[in-house]
C-alpha cells in the first residue's frame, strides 16, 4: 500500500482548539531475534549483549502496556532486539545496525529493513496521519528506559522527558508533565520523582520523534520520548503500578491544560 505523508500547518487558533489524541509507542520492547537471523548472534558476546540493556530497554514494554491501559489507547510496539535493527534511529545513521549485523551482507541488511524497520515506522506514521486527517493534534509518547550507570557515571534521575524546546506544543505539555511527576505529597512519604528535561539524552538527538517533527508541524504533532530509569524493571509490582499511574495521570493533566 502506498502511503503519502503530508505536513499540515495550522494557525495559533487551531493549536488551541484541535482536540488531542495519544499515540503510544515502544521501539525497544524486547530482545527477540527472528529465526532467519539467529546465526548472526551465535557468539557468546552477542548473547551477552542481547540479555543486557544493549539488546533492549528492560521494563519499557511493561510500562508502555500499563500506560496504554490507563490512557485507554492502543500501543504500537516491537519486541525485536535493537541489535538486529534500531527502530528509533534514522536509516542514515551509522549505528542503525549493531556490529553483529554490520558483518552480514548488504542483501541481509536490506531484508531486515524491509521486514522489520520500514513496517514498524510506517505503521506509526499511518496511525499519526489518520489522527491528523481526523482533525486531531497528536501527542506521541515513545516509552524507553535507560541504564542508571553509564560509562562509570551514575545517572541520578528517575525519569527523563525528551522533547524539542523550540516547539511550543511540546514545551507546554512537558512543563505540566514534569510538574505532576516531580510534585511531592503532603504525607510522610514522597510521591515525587527525580525528573529532568532532556536527560539522559537530548530530545533533538537522532530519534523517531525527531524525524516525525520534520514531517508534522508543531500545531498538529508533539513527539515526546519518556526515558525511565530501568531499575523500574526490578521494583515491586505495587511500586511499578504507582509509577505507571503517575505517568499516565501526568499526561492526562497536560492534555486537560492544553485543551
Amino acid at each position: 500500500m502506498t502511503h503519502s505523508l503530508q505536513t499540515k500547518e495550522f494557525g495559533t487558533d487551531a493549536l488551541s482548539t484541535r482536540p488531542i489524541r495519544f499515540v503510544l509507542t515502544c521501539e525497544h520492547g524486547g530482545n527477540e531475534i527472528p529465526t532467519a537471523y539467529q546465526g548472526l548472534f551465535d557468539s557468546g558476546e552477542a548473547r551477552q549483549h542481547l540479555a543486557s540493556h544493549r539488546g533492549y530497554d528492560p521494563g519499557a514494554l511493561e510500562v508502555a502496556v500499563a500506560v496504554s491501559k490507563r490512557l485507554n489507547v492502543p500501543l504500537l510496539f516491537s519486541t525485536v532486539s535493537r541489535l538486529l535493527v534500531d527502530l528509533n534511529r534514522s536509516q542514515e545513521t551509522p549505528n542503525l545496525f549493531s556490529k553483529f549485523v554490520n558483518a552480514a551482507t548488504v542483501q541481509t541488511r536490506q531484508a531486515i529493513l524491509d521486514e522489520h524497520y520500514h513496517p514498524y515506522r510506517n505503521g506509526v506514521r499511518e496511525s499519526i496521519q489518520r489522527s491528523v486527517d481526523d482533525g486531531y493534534r497528536v501527542l506521541h509518547i515513545s516509552v524507553h528506559t535507560f541504564t542508571p550507570r553509564f560509562r562509570g557515571t551514575q545517572r541520578r534521575l528517575d525519569i527523563g522527558i525528551l522533547f524539542d524546546p523550540a516547539r511550543a506544543f511540546e514545551a507546554k505539555i512537558c512543563a505540566r508533565v514534569l510538574s505532576e511527576l516531580s510534585s511531592v505529597s503532603s504525607g510522610k512519604s514522597s510521591n515525587g520523582f527525580r525528573v529532568r528535561f532532556n536527560e539522559p539524552y537530548l530530545g533533538t538527538d537522532d530519534g523517531f520523534t525527531t524525524v516525525l517533527r520534520q514531517e508534522y508541524g508543531d500545531a498538529c504533532y508533539a513527539g515526546i520520548e519518556l526515558e525511565l530509569n530501568n531499575r523500574i524493571a526490578k521494583l515491586s509490582e505495587r511500586t511499578r503500578v504507582r509509577w505507571c499511574d503517575r505517568i499516565a495521570s501526568s499526561f492526562l493533566a497536560s492534555v486537560a491544560d492544553a485543551g
